[in-house]
């Protein structure tokens, strides 16, 4: 069945924006029964990001919301009913916070000892900058990623989406089922301390290492490789741009004999990985003059963007028009009751027998109160009056 891999699995995301909140729509989008904690003063900021908050649409999705004050006494009561009955809690507060409010881990392990906790910070649960803010900019800034992309005469480039806070995702996605296999295996659940710079510094390779060994410090090189040659984005006759990665030899050479410059493959500057590196500039006169004496239809039919390691830089327009793209069904069409039908990234990766599925877009915030408070916890509706009233939810 869709979306049926993490059926039985319940998960409280008390997370806000991106990063815990991206993790549980990966866990809700494979069949976690996630509720969305959320605080009745307005909900997650996620829902006032972009137009027709469309980024709550899409992040939300397939979890339930509830409203609940986590700073009153009441609340809390509430909160814990909740954890005794779940598998899974990921939270994004600035260490120390949920210990303030008497819901650390050592207090709701004990209420649940198979409970996984997901503890997403900035900076880690310890060290000097734990109680910094914990943005992604900030950790795009610091983890090295910012000084070595951008133009080497320009200034260091920070990501137009929060990139940290998605790698993040990925990875407490992973670090959550890891604990609970371990969990299933060993009746114990555990916390999970993810600090942002971390999974964004594993990915950008081996700074650290390259640094002790010979002193280089990777730099700005724009979109040029420092391990590979030709690696770079080339402009178009007609405007559009091209980009281009030959990481093999043979690669390279296919690249240049597409585009008709097949003396390249001798030329001792060009003949190898080392000797390009060596004469990137060359390269990319050479390289960008071919590119500019063509357009991208030219070079579509010359078999450049067709069969070697080349294709055309896409905007949102041209990847909802293309051909693979739709034959493979990227974008799930999804009727969101505000807005209507619209293209929501289908769930990633494809499980061949149990894939995910979106079974709706970001619900309304507390929508699900009723269901949950009184259908689950066996609250009276005359507790959930009282509870608003007092404003627990």
């Amino acid at each position: 069945m869709d979306g049926n891999a993490l059926a039985g699995i319940r998960v409280i995301d008390v997370a806000r924006i991106i990063s815990g909140g991206v993790l549980t729509t990966y866990l809700a989008d494979f069949g976690a029964d996630v509720i969305k904690v959320e605080d009745p003063r307005g909900g997650d900021p996620l829902r006032t990001w972009g137009r027709d908050q469309l980024y709550w649409k899409q992040y939300g999705r397939n979890k339930r919301s509830i409203t609940l004050n986590l700073a009153n006494p009441r609340g809390q009561e509430l909160f814990k009913s909740l954890v005794r009955k779940s598998d899974v809690l990921v939270e994004n507060y600035i260490p120390g916070r949920m210990e303030k409010w008497g819901l650390g881990y050592d207090v709701l392990s004990a209420l649940n000892p198979r409970l996984v906790m997901v503890r997403v910070s900035g900076w880690g649960q310890d060290g000097p900058y734990r109680e910094r803010p914990g943005f992604g900019t900030m950790v795009e800034s610091m983890s090295g990623f910012a000084a070595m992309t951008g133009q080497a005469d320009g200034p260091p480039t920070l990501p137009p989406m929060p990139l940290a806070d998605m790698v993040a995702a990925l990875a407490g996605a992973f670090g959550a089922m890891a604990a609970l296999r371990h969990r299933d295996a060993t009746g114990r659940g555990q916390m999970i301390d993810l600090a942002l710079f971390e999974p964004l510094m594993a990915i950008l390779g081996p700074m650290a290492a390259d640094y002790r060994r010979s002193g280089y410090v990777w730099k700005r090189i724009g979109n040029r490789s420092h391990n590979s040659a030709p690696r770079n984005a080339y402009r178009t006759k007609d405007g559009r741009w091209v980009g281009v990665s030959c990481s093999t030899q043979s690669s390279a050479e296919a690249l240049f004999r597409a585009l008709g410059l097949d003396w390249m493959v001798e030329d001792p500057r060009f003949k190898d990985n080392t000797a390009r590196l060596g004469n990137y500039d060359d390269l990319d006169k050479f390289l960008g003059e071919a590119f500019a004496s063509r357009t991208l239809k030219e070079l579509d039919e010359m078999g450049v963007t067709a069969g070697s390691t080349a294709a055309p830089v896409y905007d949102i327009e041209q990847i909802l028009q293309d051909p693979q793209f739709m034959a493979r069904n990227f974008f799930a069409e999804v009727n969101d009751p505000d807005v209507g039908p619209i293209p929501l990234p289908a769930p990633v990766p494809r499980l061949t027998g149990t894939p995910g599925a979106i079974r709706w877009t970001g619900p309304k915030l507390g929508a699900h109160n009723r269901e949950v408070y009184c259908g689950e916890l066996g609250l009276t509706e005359a507790d959930l009056e009282a509870l608003r009233r007092d404003k627990v939810i």
